[in-house]
C-alpha cells in the first residue's frame, strides 16, 4: 500500500500530466498513436503502443530518421486513452494507462507469423502496427537482454539508463560484435521462433531501439520495457522485478515453449536468468552469457557470483561475443534446424 509520501507524489505527476495536456489540446494538438510491435498466441495478441499529443499531420520518424532519446520524453501522454483496434475481422477498445502507454491483450483469432493491426483514437487517422502470433506447435524461443547483450554501454549502471534514454541516438550506439549474426542464425534454424526483447529502459525509448535493431540487422522482436517514475506499488520502478515478471508471464502465455535466455554477466541477468531456469527448468533450453571486459564489468558494477548462476538446470555458456556462443550453441544443436536430421560439419 502506497505511503502518504508517494500517493502526493502520484497526485503532482497526474497533476503535471493533466496541465500539459490542457496545453497541448489549447495548441490544437490530437492524440496519436504510437505503435509498437506486438506479439500473440492461439486467439489473442498483446498490443503494446503509447498515446501522445501531437501537431495534426506530424508523422512520427520513420526508421531511418536520426532522434534523440531525449526527444521522447518530451512528448505529452494522452492518459487514459481509448484506443480502437481492428485485427482481422475483430474490433474492440483497449485503453491506454495514465502515462498514456497501451498494453492489453485483445481477443483475437490470426494466422501465425507476422500480421498486421490497426490503432486509432478519437476517430482520427489509424496507424498499422506489426504483431508476430507464435505457432501452436513452436517449441523455442529466444529472450534477449538489450544493454550490454545487443549493444555496448560501457557506462557506469547509475547513469546508463539516463544516458541511453536521453542523449544518444540510434546511430552513436555500438552492436555487439556477431549478435546479429547469430540471432539470424537462430531464426533461420526456428523460422517459427519469437524473438523478445527484453529491457529496463523506459517504453519512451521504443522507437529508438527498435530502429537501433533494424539499423544493426538484428531479427524483428517485441520490446518489453517499463514504466519510468511513481506509480501506485513504488517510487521508482524495479529493473530486475520487471525482468522476472516478464519472464514468468512469457512462460505461463507459452507453456509449449523452451526459451534460449540471452543477457550479460554485469550483476542481474545471470542471478534472474539462474532464478527463472531452477524454477522452471521445462521453459528453459539454455541460457547464453556475454562476458564483459575488464573495463565494462567495472562500470557495471561486477559480475554475477557463481553461486547464483543455477547451471545445475540447463546448459550455460559464455562468450565476449556472438560468434564464441555460437559456436558453443552450435554445439547444443541449437543452430540446426530440429527434426531435419543435418549433421554440423
Amino acid at each position: 500500500m502506497a505511503g502518504p509520501g508517494l500517493r502526493l507524489a502520484i497526485r503532482i505527476q497526474d497533476a503535471l500530466y493533466g496541465m500539459r495536456a490542457s496545453w497541448g489540446r489549447r495548441a490544437g494538438r490530437v492524440p496519436t498513436v504510437v505503435p509498437f510491435i506486438g506479439y500473440g498466441g492461439e486467439g489473442w495478441i498483446r498490443v503494446l503502443g503509447r498515446v501522445v499529443l501531437r501537431k495534426p499531420g506530424r508523422a512520427p520518424a520513420d526508421r531511418f530518421t536520426s532522434v534523440r532519446g531525449w526527444r521522447s520524453f518530451t512528448s505529452i501522454p494522452a492518459r487514459d486513452a481509448a484506443v480502437t483496434v481492428t485485427a482481422g475481422d475483430a474490433t474492440g477498445v483497449v485503453r491506454a494507462d495514465r502515462g498514456g502507454v497501451i498494453d492489453a491483450r485483445f481477443e483475437v483469432d490470426l494466422s501465425p507469423g507476422w500480421s498486421t493491426v490497426r490503432l486509432s483514437v478519437d476517430g482520427h487517422d489509424g496507424v498499422d502496427f506489426p504483431v508476430f502470433v507464435v505457432d501452436p506447435a513452436a517449441a523455442f524461443g529466444v529472450v534477449s537482454d538489450v544493454d550490454d547483450t545487443v549493444m555496448v554501454t560501457a557506462l557506469p549502471r547509475p547513469f546508463l539508463a539516463a544516458w541511453n534514454s536521453f542523449v544518444l541516438d540510434e546511430h552513436a550506439r555500438t552492436p555487439v560484435a556477431g549478435m546479429a549474426v547469430l540471432y539470424e542464425r537462430l531464426v533461420r534454424a526456428h523460422p517459427d521462433a519469437p524473438v523478445v526483447y527484453l529491457s529496463t529502459g523506459a517504453w519512451n525509448v521504443v522507437p529508438t531501439l527498435t530502429r537501433f535493431l533494424s539499423r544493426n540487422l538484428y531479427p524483428r522482436g517485441p520490446l518489453l520495457l517499463t514504466d519510468w517514475g511513481p506509480n501506485h506499488e513504488r517510487w521508482f520502478r524495479s529493473g530486475p522485478e520487471h525482468k522476472r515478471i516478464s519472464l514468468e508471464r512469457l512462460a505461463n502465455e507459452f507453456p509449449g515453449i523452451r526459451w534460449l535466455l540471452i543477457g550479460d554477466d554485469g550483476q542481474h541477468d545471470e542471478r534472474i536468468y539462474g532464478d527463472f531456469a531452477r524454477r522452471h527448468p521445462e521453459h528453459v533450453r539454455a541460457v547464453a552469457i556475454r562476458r564483459l571486459t575488464p573495463g565494462e564489468a567495472v562500470l557495471a558494477g561486477g559480475r554475477a557470483p557463481a553461486s547464483e548462476r543455477g547451471r545445475e538446470t540447463v546448459p550455460w555458456v559464455y562468450a565476449p561475443d556472438g560468434a564464441g556462443l555460437s559456436a558453443q550453441l552450435d554445439e547444443l544443436g541449437l543452430l540446426t534446424p530440429p527434426n531435419t536430421g543435418e549433421t554440423r560439419p
